[in-house]
């Protein structure tokens, strides 16, 4: 009986380890590919974005320009829970949640002040050299836009 349960209990905490430590589809760098994006009215373009993981967390940085060609430069740090994390250097968010659907999906909600700004999904093509970001947020005039971003790993 004890080794059974030693045994059961050796396998719950492998399956917690490999569940907690999942591996992320979009970990490293990625350079946007804007010959084949698409840029919704008064979106800006995110053109480097860098993934590492930081302690039991997920760290994500982008840099790029807003609407207006001014750069930009946020970072995200939390787990692909679902759970808000704050997100900083994103004026039109303070908060930001990824979750993973499948091996190679993650969805994305973007909120400003609790409320829902933004929402979409990062697909990684099956051999892992390219990516798509399909989002949609609020403009600067409020209406809602859709950009579709591809990504090439560097």
């Amino acid at each position: 009986m004890k080794t059974k349960t030693i045994g059961l209990a050796l396998l719950l905490s492998v399956a917690a380890g490999v569940m907690c430590f999942a591996n992320n589809p979009t970990m490293g760098t990625w350079k946007l590919n804007e010959s084949k994006s698409t840029f919704g009215d008064g979106a800006g373009k995110s053109t480097m974005v860098v993934w590492a993981k930081a302690g039991h967390q997920d760290k994500c940085t982008v840099d790029g320009t807003d609407a207006h060609g001014k750069k930009t430069h946020s970072v995200w740090t939390g787990k692909l829970d679902g759970k808000d994390y704050p997100i900083t250097g994103d004026a039109q968010s303070d908060t930001r949640s990824f979750k993973m659907n499948g091996e190679k999906t993650l969805e994305m909600v973007s909120k400003k002040d609790g409320k829902t700004v933004g929402d979409g999904t990062i697909v990684v093509a099956a051999d892992g050299k390219t990516r798509t970001v399909t989002s949609t947020m609020t403009n600067d005039k409020g209406v809602k836009v859709t950009s579709t971003l591809f990504y090439d790993k560097s």
